[in-house]
């Protein structure tokens, strides 16, 4: 088995590992605007912390299907070891990983985007990347991240200014962090990222709308697709690098 396979696999088992503890925080975070967060599981059991099994007091599961999230988690980790290699950007992108994951499932559950997860996503690229920056075989380059942290995030600002019902304030912070990381590999990879975020969730409402489950002015999470472009982005940027 070659470098690269066992880099694979080693990234999968990772994303695996950390999507067993993704649940309890998607559970627990997966609330309305200005409701505290959950600290009892659905039998009113206390939850002991942000980090752990997603189980009730008699053992019960709760919150998303861990299976399918540890396996999502899994795919994506992976796909960024074949696209990315042995960089040392690689660690940054498979820490970040599990807090995309967590985030598309808040958002898909309950459209929101809490800060408590989009703001440290933005500062936790930008000072991951700086350390990779100094590490030798690096391919990108932090000011330009830095730079597409605060482009994105400016203009999907005034996104929200001109359409507050299209483009939700979540959706402005959470941009800062997906400029950053595609910002890391240059602005094709940033235009790339964004545009197949539109795309993909374009194509989600048209969907919708023709299986009659919406109409043209149903609100739907953004955030989700925005995460996914910014990962085809990111594996074709790291790809090209």
């Amino acid at each position: 088995m070659d470098l690269d396979l066992w880099l694979t696999v080693a990234a999968a088992l990772w994303g695996a590992a950390a999507g067993l503890l993704v649940p309890r925080a998607a559970y627990r975070l997966s609330v309305e605007p200005e409701q505290p967060w959950r600290d009892h599981c659905p039998d009113g059991h206390p939850i002991g912390g942000w980090v752990g099994w997603a189980r009730c007091g008699d053992g019960r599961a709760y919150g998303p299907g861990t299976v399918l999230v540890c396996a999502v988690t899994a795919l994506v980790c992976a796909g960024l070891a074949l696209a990315t290699g042995t960089r040392p950007e690689l660690a940054v992108w498979l820490l970040l990983a599990p807090l995309g994951v967590l985030l598309t499932i808040v958002d898909f559950r309950v459209q929101r985007l809490p800060d408590v997860l989009t703001l440290p996503l933005a500062a936790l690229a930008l000072v991951l990347l700086a350390a990779a920056a100094v590490l030798p075989e690096h391919a990108g380059d932090w000011l330009t991240a830095l730079l597409g942290a605060l482009v994105l995030g400016g203009a999907y600002f005034l996104l929200f200014l001109v359409n507050p019902n299209g483009m939700g304030f979540g959706d402005v912070k959470l941009a800062l962090g997906l400029g950053a990381v595609l910002g890391w590999y240059g602005w094709a990879t940033v235009v790339l990222g964004t545009f197949a975020g539109f795309l993909l969730g374009g194509l989600y409402g048209l969907g919708l709308v023709l299986a009659r489950r919406a109409g043209r002015k149903t609100a739907i999470p953004f955030g989700p697709f925005l995460m996914a472009g910014a990962f085809v982005g990111l594996l074709i940027g790291a790809y090209a690098a």
